[in-house]
């Protein structure tokens, strides 16, 4: 079977329909997500394996760099790139819905291909929020703890957990980077597929994908709630959980995008 071609035509706000899901869609995109990881196990867990061992890097460079108090933030504000790593698999579902032949090559060369595209800015606005995150980290361990130093992960958690200003540095950090995560997954929810689907300008995707959010706001903030509880429970295992976690939410999320968003040819 030949292979489907995206439209070049320009998409435009007009051309894009925002339909409300529900916690029915919710259900039946967890569970295409995870058809589609069983039809192509070895390509998400590939996918899941590159996003696994970055977090396993970054922690391994803070650790050299005698910076172990920024493990914990680091690998809390990690799953915030998420959505762009799981480029692959989104364009490994459009396949298998579309029917088109699923092939490494085809699936890289798409990926390749997205740098061209404006799937590449989302990068920089993904990137932009992580480093936000971990700025005011900073700002926050400079003004509830000052500038002490931490000599490992363990007395960083003691400090925190265990005394007052350690505390008010976890509720307000906390809250801000709720903040930061929602802010983000609105903007990016549906965005990233939609660019990858039908290549609008990255100003209309971000409108969509907000828009999305606002339609449905308790499913679609359910939905967020439950991808950042499933991330971080599956670093918990020195991050291998995500191998297997990250696909699957990835083409779920995919599923979903296809549920609340309808293009006009």
């Amino acid at each position: 079977m030949a292979e489907s071609s995206r439209s070049d035509a320009v998409v435009t706000l007009r051309q894009i329909t925002i339909n409300k899901v529900t916690f029915a869609d919710l259900r039946a995109a967890l569970g295409a997500g995870i058809a589609d990881f069983r039809a192509a196990p070895a390509m998400g867990l590939f996918f899941g394996a590159i996003y696994a061992a970055g977090g396993i890097f970054v922690v391994y460079a803070l650790a050299r760099l005698n910076a172990a108090y920024w493990v914990i933030p680091a690998a809390i504000g990690f799953p915030l790139v998420g959505p762009f790593v799981a480029v692959g698999l989104y364009e490994i579902s459009r396949r298998l819905e579309a029917g088109t032949p699923l092939t490494w090559k085809g699936v890289l060369f798409v990926m390749l291909e997205s740098r061209k595209r404006e799937v590449s800015w989302m990068a920089f606005v993904v990137l932009f929020v992580f480093w936000l995150w971990m700025y005011q980290v900073r700002i926050w361990l400079a003004i509830f703890l000052g500038f002490r130093s931490f000599s490992s992960v363990g007395e960083f958690l003691t400090t925190v957990l265990t005394t007052s200003d350690g505390l008010g540095f976890l509720v307000v950090g906390s809250a801000v980077g709720a903040a930061f995560a929602t802010v983000l997954f609105s903007l990016t929810v549906v965005s990233i597929p939609l660019l990858l689907d039908r290549d609008p300008d990255i100003v209309t995707a971000m409108i969509a994908s907000v828009q999305t959010v606002l339609k449905s706001p308790l499913v679609m903030l359910a939905w967020g709630a439950i991808v950042g509880v499933l991330l971080v429970a599956a670093m918990l295992p020195a991050f291998l959980g995500l191998i297997v976690v990250l696909p699957v939410l990835g083409h779920a999320t995919w599923h979903l995008y296809r549920r609340a968003v309808t293009v006009a040819a």
